[in-house]
């Protein structure tokens, strides 16, 4: 799956690059002076303790919040403002930490929910489902039915979400994001409330998006040994400011990260 439109970016390439940016609400700085970037096909973590900055983080990467002051580049376009719908368009896809899901729909039409930037006609056709509008949905619900194979997840396509447990919820909400098709897939944690073989069926499914879409991932999460095994390169926030950033092995012997985050003994 890839997002049209914008520049190629080679593999190992910066896809996205955060330049010297702060955010704050009122006079609490939520993110201070932060630079990383993301490379192209690699699963990049963010984490820090609770109210490090982390989801506020994510949420200027996708528009939600638009930071006072830096940038970010992604695919060599410099923009300091952008609202979640540029970013969808433009390939960004997100999930969130409490599950955003229409609880009254199926798990099918969720994930049909996220093909709408993708289909080309206006609402008039899609509301007649006839000719070209209907030839349409016939090749996104193809798509959308790929992803439902692909997660495993079958069984429950026609199940309202509301009815499932909290880790089949999850799935369906991967499988939303990865209908739109993202360059830029963003998991704000992901395992949250998850018990042990939910943890390790997510975990086998964001290396197989990021293995077989070629998807590059930016992933929030709080469990250090899922950290620790899934990403490429990780960034340590600690009330807003970055202390370290490296390989899984380089953070987790900083001394900053270890007094900061890990707890561990010196």
């Amino acid at each position: 799956m890839r997002a049209p439109g914008g520049p190629e970016v080679a593999v190992g390439g910066v896809l996205l690059a955060v330049e010297n940016v702060s955010l704050a609400f009122g006079g609490v700085k939520a993110v201070n002076d932060v630079s990383f970037d993301i490379r192209k096909g690699e699963i990049r973590a963010i984490i820090g303790p609770n109210g490090a900055g982390k989801t506020s983080m994510l949420n200027i990467i996708n528009g939600f919040y638009q930071p006072q002051q830096g940038r970010i580049t992604f695919k060599g376009e410099a923009r300091s403002k952008m609202r979640p719908h540029d970013a969808a368009k433009g390939g960004i896809a997100r999930t969130f930490q409490n599950v955003a899901l229409f609880r009254g729909m199926t798990s099918l039409d969720n994930i049909m929910a996220g093909r709408t930037l993708r289909m080309n006609k206006n609402l008039f056709w899609q509301l007649l489902r006839f000719g070209p509008a209907m030839t349409e949905e016939v090749e996104h619900r193809h798509r959308v039915e790929e992803i439902i194979d692909f997660l495993k997840i079958q069984e429950i396509r026609r199940t309202p979400v509301g009815r499932l447990p909290y880790g089949l919820q999850k799935r369906v909400e991967l499988g939303r994001a990865l209908a739109m098709e993202p360059e830029l897939l963003l998991l704000d944690e992901p395992m949250a409330g998850m018990n042990l073989e939910e943890k390790e069926d997510m975990s086998r499914f964001i290396l197989d998006v990021n293995d077989h879409y070629g998807t590059t991932i930016v992933l929030i999460e709080h469990d250090m040994g899922v950290v620790m095994d899934l990403s490429d390169r990780v960034v340590v926030l600690d009330h807003g400011v970055k202390i370290a950033d490296g390989t899984p092995d380089e953070v987790k012997g900083n001394q900053s990260v270890i007094d900061a985050y890990l707890g561990v003994a010196h």
